[in-house]
């Protein structure tokens, strides 16, 4: 994911960009989610503590702080529908739902690891 492809998926997380994109076939209009996504329910995002902050907070730099940007996730009402849709989606990138890429991947591994046990014992 490019650096461009990032500011994209930031500025929808954070709703800063509300512009649509014209889709190249009938100048049909298309939020930036739908086009890299397709439709999902994301009226959650509205109530999201992140909304009006600078979206480069959640896409640090490799090695630097993710300190602030949890900080900003951490009493968020939205914070498990944000996590879900980041795990749901493969978001590779950032922070979401409070979570870094290492942490994400983590809690992906653990439940699958409780969904082998769980149809193991079944």
């Amino acid at each position: 994911m490019g650096k461009d492809d990032i500011s994209v998926v930031t500025s929808v997380l954070c709703g800063f960009v509300r512009n649509r994109v014209d889709d190249w076939e009938g100048d049909l209009s298309m939020d930036m989610v739908s086009l890299m996504y397709g439709p999902q329910e994301r009226s959650w995002q509205t109530k999201a503590n992140c909304m009006g902050v600078d979206p480069d907070l959640f896409f640090p730099e490799r090695g630097a702080s993710t300190r602030e940007a949890k900080e900003v996730c951490r009493g968020c009402v939205v914070r498990e529908d944000c996590l879900e849709y980041a795990l749901a989606n493969g978001e590779k990138f950032g922070i979401w739902g409070g979570l870094s890429e290492r942490e994400r991947r983590r809690l992906r591994r653990q439940r699958a690891m409780q969904r082998r046990t769980t149809a193991s014992a079944s």
